[in-house]
């Protein structure tokens, strides 16, 4: 086990281990954010990064390992009890209402998720009043650059912009750490700058940990990365450092990076 030090981290996890039905998906896995911190989690494809993201938000149970969130120890967490943690995550391939305003669709968004337990009790019942819901996605727009869309119908608008309303709805629970799941992927040069500016800005009032594909957001926004390989953990620490340890390069970045 790997043993780090947990008292100024806003999330640390170390022992992780999770098997199914014999596969060895994570082996021993450590993982720390610090507050405003962004972190990067990368590693070819199958590596368990997936699985360690759904580790955190409780879409996985873990069959070993230590969960820590703002230095207190404690179990890994409920889905339903994500909001109240203060931890949020967009997910992949969530499609938006195409007939329905970008506005409507971050409150919708906002439903979804109280009824599939990724949101709190508490903030489903704020859903019930609209305007509250309505102010919240608002102001979650607005944190992504995205507030003058609010009231353009979700099919007009471009791939870059549904990745700015994904983003929105998981902000509406105003959360300490926001867990992002490839936010560049499909996105064109101009547009990853773009997503590079908000990440950085957004960790002014929050942690991130992202995964991703794109090394240049990557090396550009993140001040710590982990590598994972065949579920292991085979290097930390600074984009620099990692990026030139010889596992990294022979697992994932290749001769050329």
């Amino acid at each position: 086990m790997h043993l780090m030090s947990t008292k100024t981290a806003a999330l640390h996890v170390e022992g992780v281990s999770i098997s199914f039905g014999g596969l060895r998906a994570l082996n021993d896995v450590y993982l720390e954010i610090g507050s405003n911190e962004v972190v990067g989690l990368i590693g070819p494809n199958g590596a368990g990064k997936t699985t360690l993201f759904n580790a955190l938000c409780g879409l996985v149970v873990p069959d070993e390992g230590r969960f820590f969130l703002q230095g207190e120890s404690r179990d890994f967490p409920r889905t339903d009890e994500l909001v109240d943690l203060g931890i949020a995550r967009t997910l992949q391939g969530v499609g938006l209402f195409g007939d329905l305003s970008v506005l409507e669709n971050v409150m919708i968004g906002a439903q979804h998720l109280a009824q599939s337990g990724l949101i709190s009790a508490a903030l489903a019942r704020n859903i019930k009043d609209e305007n509250r819901i309505r102010e919240r996605a608002r102001i979650a727009l607005e944190r992504v650059y995205a507030g003058g869309l609010a009231s353009r119908r979700a099919d007009t608008l471009s791939y870059p912009d549904t990745k700015r309303v994904a983003i929105a709805r998981a902000l509406v629970s105003e959360p300490k750490i926001l867990m992002l799941d490839e936010p560049a992927g499909g996105l064109g040069v101009q547009d990853i700058e773009w997503m590079n500016t908000l990440i950085r800005n957004l960790s002014a009032q929050m942690s991130v940990l992202l995964v991703e594909h794109h090394m240049d957001v990557i090396m550009s926004v993140c001040s710590k990365l982990y590598v994972l390989n065949f579920g292991e953990v085979i290097a930390s620490g600074s984009a620099e450092t990692v990026r030139r340890d010889p596992a990294v390069i022979a697992a994932y970045l290749g001769t050329g990076a």
